[in-house]
C-alpha cells in the first residue's frame, strides 16, 4: 500500500481540539491502559518517554475521553486539592518532573492522597519512570513508584509515515514517495520534528512558489538543522 494511505491503517483516537491520535506498536501499551480507565489498578498512571514522543497529546486524547481535568504547576503551587478536582473524576499533570523541580512535593502528595481518598484517578506524564524522578519525601517516592507506568518508545517507520501524511494532508498537501523516504532517513524521531518539517516546508513551498520535492526537503531540513 503507498505512504499516502499509511494513516488508514492506524487505529485512532479523538483527542481535544479535534486532532487525531494514531496508535501504533511505541504506544501501543499506553493507549492499552487510557483505555482500561476507570478499571486501573491503583490511583494514578504513569507515562514516561522522550521529548516530543506524543505525551501531551495523549494526555488530550485521555482528557477528552475521562472529562477529567489538566492541572498546571500554578495551580497545583496555589489550589487545594478539592478546588483542583472539582467534580473531575481525574486529573492529568503533564510533565509532573517539572512540578518536582519546582519544589510542589507537598502539594503532590496531598493531591495523591486526596485522589486516592475519593476513589478518581491521576494521570502523569515525564521523561523518565518513576524510579529515576528526583523525590526527596518518602512517603511521596513510594507512593510514585507503586503507580502503575508505561513507556512511549519513539516513533518507528511506519508510525512517522503516517503522521507527516497527515500532517501535510490537514495543510491539503500532498508528497509523493520519494520525498517521505527522503524525510524518513534524514528526520529526528519525534512527532514535534515532524510537525516543525512540515510547517517549514509548507512555507518554503509557498514563499519561493515552489513544489514540495526532495531538493526543497534537503534545503529545508538542512536549515532547521542550524
Amino acid at each position: 500500500m503507498p505512504p499516502a494511505q499509511l494513516p488508514l491503517e492506524f487505529p485512532h483516537r479523538p483527542a481535544l481540539g479535534g486532532d487525531d491520535f494514531l496508535v501504533a506498536t511505541p504506544n501501543a501499551d499506553a493507549v492499552a491502559w487510557l483505555d482500561r480507565w476507570p478499571d486501573w489498578p491503583a490511583p494514578a498512571l504513569v507515562i514516561h518517554g522522550a521529548p516530543g514522543c506524543g505525551k501531551s497529546h495523549l494526555c488530550q486524547v485521555f482528557l477528552s475521553a475521562s472529562g477529567g481535568r489538566a492541572v498546571s504547576i500554578a495551580a497545583l503551587r496555589t489550589a487545594t486539592p478539592p478546588d483542583m478536582v472539582g467534580d473531575a473524576p481525574a486529573l492529568v499533570i503533564d510533565d509532573v518532573e517539572a512540578a518536582l523541580a519546582a519544589g510542589l512535593e507537598h502539594e503532590l502528595f496531598h493531591l495523591y492522597n486526596f485522589i486516592a481518598e475519593s476513589r478518581r484517578h491521576l494521570l502523569l506524564t515525564a521523561a523518565a519512570a518513576p524510579a529515576r524522578w528526583a523525590v526527596n519525601l518518602p512517603d511521596l517516592r513510594s507512593r510514585l513508584n507503586a503507580a502503575m507506568a508505561c513507556e512511549i518508545g519513539p516513533p518507528d517507520d511506519p508510525l512517522m509515515a503516517a503522521v507527516l501524511v497527515k500532517l501535510f494532508a490537514d495543510r491539503q498537501l500532498k508528497i509523493d514517495d520519494g520525498v517521505l523516504a527522503f524525510l524518513l532517513a534524514r528526520m529526528e524521531r519525534s512527532f514535534d520534528a515532524a510537525r516543525r518539517a512540515v510547517a517549514a516546508l509548507d512555507a518554503a513551498a509557498l514563499a519561493e512558489r515552489r513544489n514540495i520535492t526532495v531538493p526543497l526537503a534537503r534545503e529545508v531540513l538542512g536549515r532547521l538543522e542550524g
